[in-house]
C-alpha cells in the first residue's frame, strides 16, 4: 500500500496539471467560438441569444474570400519552398561534416532570434532600397527568412537519428544516388519533412509582424483581424478566427489520418513479404 501511494499521488497531480494547462490554452479559444455565435455585436457573457448569421455573412463576403486566398497562397508557397530548402539545409546542418559547418549552424539559426517586427522592418527597408513593390509575393520571401531555419531544425532532429550505413550499403549493392535518395533517405526523413511542412504552413498562416511590413496593398487574415480589432470591429472577427482554428484542426487531423494510413500500408506490405 505504501509503495503504490506515490505512484497514484503523482498520477493524480499529473492529471490535474494537464487539465489546468489545457484549460489555460483553450478557454480563450472557446471565448472566440462563443462570441461568433452571439447575436450581440460585442461579446458578453452569459450569451443571451445565439445565431449563425455571422458565419453566413463571413462565408459570403468577397473581401474575406480574398483574404483567405492571399493567406493560403502565401502559406502554401512558403511551405513548399521552405521544406525544399530546409531538406538540403538539414543535411548540411546535421548529416555531413564539412569545413565551415559550425559557422553555418550558428548563422542559419540567427533569424529565429531576431524580433519579427525588427526583421520585418529591415526587410521593408531593403525592399524599398531595391525598388521592389511589396505584395503577397514579398511576404513569401519575408516569411521564409524566419521559417526556413525553424524547418531546418525540425528536419535535423530526424537527420541526427539517420544511420548513414544504410546509404553506404545501398551504394555497395549498386544503387544509384537517385535510388538511394528515393528508397532510403526520403522515407527515413519523411516524418521530419512532414512535421516541418506542417509547422511552416501554420506559422506562415498565422504570422502577423512579418506580413504587416511585407504585404503592401495585399492583406492576410491576421492583418485583417488586427485592423478590425483596432477600428471597425464586427462579429465577423471571432467568426473568421473560429473558422481558422477549425481549419487548422481539420488539417492536422487529415494529415494524421493520411500518415497513419501510409504507415499501415507499409506494414502490410512488409508483412506480406
Amino acid at each position: 500500500m505504501t509503495g503504490t501511494f506515490p505512484t497514484r499521488h503523482s498520477t493524480t497531480l499529473t492529471a490535474i496539471w494537464t487539465i489546468v494547462v489545457l484549460l489555460f490554452l483553450y478557454i480563450p479559444m472557446m471565448a472566440v467560438v462563443l462570441a461568433s455565435f452571439s447575436k450581440l455585436r460585442y461579446f458578453r457573457f452569459p450569451i443571451t441569444g445565439w445565431t449563425t448569421e455571422w458565419y453566413s455573412k463571413t462565408l459570403e463576403s468577397l473581401s474575406v474570400r480574398d483574404l483567405l486566398w492571399t493567406s493560403l497562397s502565401v502559406a502554401t508557397l512558403v511551405t513548399v519552398l521552405s521544406v525544399g530548402l530546409a531538406f538540403f539545409g538539414a543535411l548540411a546542418f546535421a548529416r555531413y561534416d564539412w569545413t565551415g559547418r559550425k559557422l553555418y549552424q550558428r548563422l542559419v539559426l540567427l533569424p529565429i532570434f531576431f524580433p519579427q517586427a525588427v526583421l520585418g522592418l529591415s526587410l521593408l527597408l531593403w525592399f524599398s532600397a531595391l525598388g521592389i513593390t511589396t505584395s503577397w509575393k514579398t511576404a513569401v520571401f519575408a516569411h521564409m527568412i524566419w521559417i526556413v531555419p525553424i524547418v531546418i531544425l525540425i528536419i535535423s532532429i530526424q537527420v541526427y537519428s539517420f544511420d548513414s550505413a544504410l546509404e553506404e550499403a545501398a551504394f555497395d549493392l549498386g544503387a544509384s544516388r537517385w535510388q538511394v535518395m528515393k528508397e532510403i533517405t526520403l522515407p527515413i526523413m519523411s516524418p521530419g519533412i512532414v512535421s516541418g511542412g506542417i509547422f511552416a504552413f501554420l506559422l506562415s498562416w498565422g504570422n502577423f509582424p512579418l506580413s504587416l511590413f511585407s504585404t503592401g496593398a495585399d492583406q492576410t487574415v491576421p492583418e485583417w483581424l488586427y485592423a478590425k480589432m483596432v477600428s471597425g470591429y464586427t462579429p465577423m472577427v471571432p467568426t473568421l478566427g473560429s473558422l481558422t482554428m477549425s481549419g487548422a484542426a481539420i488539417l492536422l487531423l487529415l494529415i494524421y489520418l493520411a500518415w497513419m494510413a501510409i504507415v499501415r500500408r507499409k506494414r502490410g506490405r512488409a508483412g506480406s513479404q
